[in-house]
């Protein structure tokens, strides 16, 4: 892998697909980093071998440079970014919610941009990244941006229309189960358990549905029948989950989700 990258505005995710790329196979010398604060930057130079620069000497030494910083600091990188990246730049941005156009008509005519959703899981190489083309970009770099994301997990091409939609239920989807996961505990508490064992039986209950629905190739609705007997316990519990709501809250969570994604698209922060 002869492509230099750049990881601009290196957070816990960026630093997370930093360190996947160098355990997928790619040197430390092809990967340059940047960072806000100078002790941050010293820190990933020493625990990861590669080069802290500034944010104009990544975008003139890369080829591949990755935006990481949150949406609402998107304008204030790409102004420092104009006037050093060159045409031929693949640029990655993993805003929220920050559409490719926004990227390029702040770059130079022609950038190619590809727009990727990744989410926490990256801190423990199950990540789902969803991948979408600017105007400019073509397979190849959707390629590049698979090769570089695929060492944190996952990878999903779509149409940039139905990015706002995988944020939704990808970018924002883990929140979703710790919330549950902290309701079931709370749930286990008082029912009498102590909390570390409620803990451990729902985190590996979680881990089980998890791994049978990525491999038994069932439906989940299948799965959840056969757990479901008639006049068991499963049955009533799902009762009071209907009769709840709990199935129109999660879709009107997502709708919320999905609309906050196309406000931060229109710069409203």
């Amino acid at each position: 892998m002869t492509q230099k990258v750049a990881v601009l505005g290196t957070g816990k995710i960026g630093e997370a697909l930093l360190s996947g790329m160098i355990r997928g196979g790619w040197a430390p010398a092809d990967l340059l980093v940047t960072a806000r604060r100078p002790e941050r930057a010293e820190q990933l130079r020493a625990r990861y071998g590669v080069e802290a620069v500034s944010n104009a000497e990544a975008a003139k030494s890369a080829d591949t440079l990755i935006l990481t910083v949150k949406p609402q600091d998107m304008g204030t990188l790409l102004d420092e970014l104009a006037s050093h990246v060159p045409a031929d730049r693949l640029v990655i941005s993993g805003a929220a919610g920050i559409p490719t156009a926004f990227v390029e008509e702040r770059l130079a005519a022609g950038t190619p941009v590809v727009r990727v959703m990744t989410n926490t899981p990256a801190l423990v190489d199950e990540a789902m990244s969803v991948i979408s083309a600017g105007t400019h970009a073509t397979g190849a770099h959707l390629t590049r941006a698979e090769e570089i994301f695929s060492g944190v997990g996952k990878t999903l091409r779509v149409p940039e229309s139905q990015q706002d939609a995988a944020t939704a239920l990808s970018g924002s989807g883990p929140a979703y189960f710790f919330f549950l996961v902290e309701a079931m505990t709370d749930a286990g508490i008082l029912l009498g358990l102590p909390r570390d064992k409620a803990h451990d039986l729902i985190v590996q209950a979680a881990i089980g549905a998890a791994v049978m629905l990525r491999d038994s190739g069932e439906h989940p609705v299948k799965l959840r029948e056969n757990v479901t007997s008639p006049a068991g316990t499963t049955i009533n519990a799902i009762r009071e989950l209907e009769n709840h709501g709990v199935r129109a809250a999660m879709l009107a969570a997502l709708e919320a989700a999905r609309d906050r994604s196309r406000e931060l698209a229109s710069g409203n922060s």
